[in-house]
């Protein structure tokens, strides 16, 4: 079970099979409206407040955003936005788990952060740089709400709440994005695959994720061969069960032992993000 998935959110993960008969190109690009507030409940058992920042707000802040917030399906590795080019919404995430990934030009890539519930994709929108410098695809479908660009920024100038939880999660995001780097440079691929199972898993509602070797090698930018021997030997320790497509994290103990000390950081960084926002809706309440 993660460390920022409500409980709120386990129950909106059984009903994340998103309603049957969608052609997948329509599953990649649904057809928004904006949410009025008697719609929620409807919403496949979703609710923007299911996102720790939109949680977090004073009500009026909240009630301020919610005409504007679009539900969206946010299916396996639907591109959210590309690499250097100019974000129209921002994401923020409820059930699902985005990558942010550094692709070269050799089409080679490597998964700089991941995203869930705690977070939103769309940082560069008020960091002043514009087009966004990486590519964010969905590693877990799941759902999610977005909001236009134009009112996130008008909400974001107001100096308010909303602005300050950004920041704080920004840091904690940079944070993330520097231990991986070291990671990956410096320590091996068990090390990294514990890391990289660990952070995922904060972010689901189960001790399951649907994901492949192949694409856990993507992300970490390491050869698929040296994935399957590093998840071979977990596997053997009885830390993982692994069948196609699927992993099951059966001791999570284990994989913290096995990790690196870049894992325990940025869940220290993330433990005092969330502690922030609890202390923020309590205030706001």
């Amino acid at each position: 079970m993660n460390a920022f998935y409500g409980a709120g959110n386990a129950a909106n993960a059984r009903n994340a099979a998103a309603p049957a008969g969608k052609k997948k190109n329509e599953a990649r690009s649904p057809r928004l409206a904006a949410v009025p507030p008697v719609r929620i409940a409807a919403l496949y058992g979703h609710n923007p407040k299911q996102n720790q920042l939109l949680a977090s707000l004073p009500q009026e802040d909240f009630e301020r955003l919610l005409p504007h917030l679009e539900f969206i399906s946010m299916p396996f590795d639907m591109t959210v936005c590309e690499a250097d080019t100019q974000m129209n919404h921002v994401y923020f995430l409820t059930s699902s788990v985005a990558s942010l990934l550094y692709e070269t030009r050799d089409g080679a890539s490597a998964e700089i952060a991941v995203i869930g519930n705690e977070g939103i994709v769309g940082v560069t929108l008020f960091m002043g740089g514009g087009a966004s410098p990486n590519r964010a695809v969905v590693k877990c479908a799941g759902y999610g709400f977005r909001l236009k660009a134009s009112v996130f920024m008008e909400e974001f100038r107001r100096g308010g709440a909303l602005q300050q939880s950004l920041l704080r999660y920004t840091s904690a995001l940079i944070a993330q994005m520097s231990h991986t780097a070291v990671c990956n440079r410096h320590h091996n691929v068990m090390q990294q695959l514990c890391r990289w199972l660990l952070l995922t898993l904060d972010r689901l509602p189960s001790s399951e994720m649907a994901v492949s070797q192949g694409l856990i090698a993507t992300m970490l930018g390491v050869r698929r061969e040296s994935v399957t021997e590093a998840a071979g030997k977990l596997q053997d320790e009885g830390m993982i069960q692994y069948r196609r497509g699927h992993i099951t994290v059966l001791d999570r103990a284990g994989l913290e032992h096995r990790a690196c000390e870049c894992y325990a950081g940025v869940k220290k960084e993330y433990d005092r993000l969330q502690c922030s926002h609890v202390a923020a809706a309590k205030g706001a309440n």
